[in-house]
């Protein structure tokens, strides 16, 4: 069963999901990245007790890294764009066209953003520091000012 709770974050309250504090989602409170709560979703309060004191750390600007147990899903392609993400160090961005690069799809530019966009770990999964090939802000599933604060979070 997929427990979940809330954590308060600067960009409001963050839903938190997964099992037995291993993470499988992370839910902004707008954007289309909203989540609420299934039916069958059982809440726990203290529920992901290290998740939420890392993100605690991160927003402070005492983390740069996180150290969950996670398990995203997806299939294989999204997964290896997960991992990709993973890899870009805290402070920097690169773009979507750089990250196709990366896992060696060069012409997949669009099937990397779809499966960024669908990122079900953001923050976590820093799919916020992927940005358009001419260093414009892109889509974020937290909306653009989440993005921004974010961005400007991790260059100070």
């Amino acid at each position: 069963m997929m427990e979940y709770c809330y954590t308060d974050s600067p960009l409001g309250n963050l839903l938190l999901v997964g099992r037995a504090e291993t993470l499988r989602l992370i839910g902004f409170p707008e954007g289309k990245g909203r989540v609420k709560p299934a039916q069958d979703w059982q809440e726990r309060q203290d529920g992901f007790a290290a998740a939420r004191q890392q993100l605690q750390e991160y927003f402070a600007g005492a983390r740069r890294q996180f150290e969950l147990s996670f398990e995203p899903d997806g299939t294989p392609f999204q997964l290896s764009v997960l991992d990709a993400l993973l890899e870009i160090p805290y402070g920097e961005t690169l773009s979507y066209k750089d990250l196709a690069a990366k896992i060696g799809r060069p012409k997949a530019i669009r099937a990397v953003g779809a499966a960024n966009g669908r990122n079900p770990l953001p923050i976590v999964i820093p799919c916020h520091r992927v940005i358009g090939a001419d260093g414009s802000l892109t889509g974020f599933g937290g909306g653009m000012d989440a993005k921004r604060y974010l961005l400007e979070l991790e260059s100070s």
